[in-house]
């Protein structure tokens, strides 16, 4: 039974119960074991359309999601047959009908899940005021009650959170291969660069050129690599990156994984991604072009002119 304190939330709109019973449906003269959840139509914490729950003369109007829609075969004005037990443990049945089928990126309120008005369930069931759960609105300070154990979304969202967190283990991993294959193709072209630059050295030497200002000469070249693809990358990348922001890219079979994941996802460019990635390169890139030229270092002028210095 809801306590004083939370009915008084419910009463001011900063609360949703939600009464959660056990039962089955029978679509077709098939039965499907299914929760049978009560909610408030006027209720504005949730984002569900159960004001459809009271705009109807139905005497148990039904609220789907598409995917237990589609599984059990039903659309809107369909009747469907549901049973439960009671507060006393008798069986009870009613036949309600489909009055709206939500659409929602989120599995949980939506397969298995049947959405009544939660006073019509309260009375059918003998469970006058009660409820499973009550959800608080966003800002409420949640209000310690005994008996009712708080869960904020951190803790509700757990599970989410550490796929996410494996599948960046993953793909940082995918990165750091190709970072590597990338910083690897300018290590070689660097080297080749200093190998058959030989003479150039040796002249740039007996020009007056210090050993230092040749390496540094040879690794800003080398870092300038960086520069040009940054500027290819922003010349084609750009209109790939909006184009993907705007528009997104479809997800086959997203509704399957059971996450909440939508039909299509929109990637984020923020600045500091950008920034960041941008100067991770240069600093990079720049480190793997002076790891050849400081050989330079330890060259003889004198063989480098001649160009057999190895």
């Amino acid at each position: 039974r809801l306590p004083p304190a939370l009915n008084q939330l419910v009463m001011e709109g900063r609360a949703a119960p939600v009464l959660i019973v056990q039962g089955a449906a029978y679509p077709s003269g098939r039965l499907l074991p299914v929760l049978i959840k009560g909610i408030d139509p006027t209720q504005r914490v949730l984002v569900i359309p159960a004001g459809a729950l009271a705009d109807t003369a139905a005497d148990l109007p039904v609220l789907l999601g598409t995917r237990m829609a589609k599984s059990m075969g039903l659309g809107k004005g369909d009747c469907i047959t549901l049973q439960w037990r009671n507060a006393d443990g008798a069986f009870d049945a009613r036949d309600g009908i489909v009055v709206e089928i939500m659409e929602t990126s989120v599995t949980t309120i939506d397969n298995g899940q049947i959405w009544v008005p939660l006073n019509r369930l309260q009375e059918l069931t003998g469970l006058t005021d009660h409820a499973t759960l009550v959800t608080i609105a966003r800002g409420t300070r949640p209000i310690p009650v005994e008996g009712w154990i708080f869960r904020n979304p951190e803790f509700l969202l757990s599970d989410l959170r550490q796929v996410v967190r494996s599948k960046t283990v993953g793909q940082s991993l995918m990165f750091a291969a190709l970072f590597m294959l990338a910083m690897l193709a300018v290590f070689d072209t660097q080297v080749l660069s200093v190998f058959r630059r030989r003479r150039e050295i040796g002249m740039l030497v007996a020009l007056g050129m210090t050993r230092a200002q040749i390496v540094l000469l040879f690794t800003m070249e080398g870092a300038l690599q960086s520069v040009l693809a940054g500027v290819l990358v922003a010349l084609y990348g750009s209109p790939i990156f909006v184009l993907l922001s705007r528009h997104g890219f479809q997800l086959p079979g997203g509704e399957s994984w059971g996450l909440a994941l939508g039909e299509r996802l929109y990637p984020a460019f923020t600045p500091d991604l950008l920034i960041k990635t941008t100067l991770l390169i240069f600093v990079a890139t720049a480190f793997v072009a002076w790891l050849p030229a400081r050989k330079i270092a330890r060259f003889n002028p004198a063989e480098a002119l001649s160009g057999r210095w190895t």
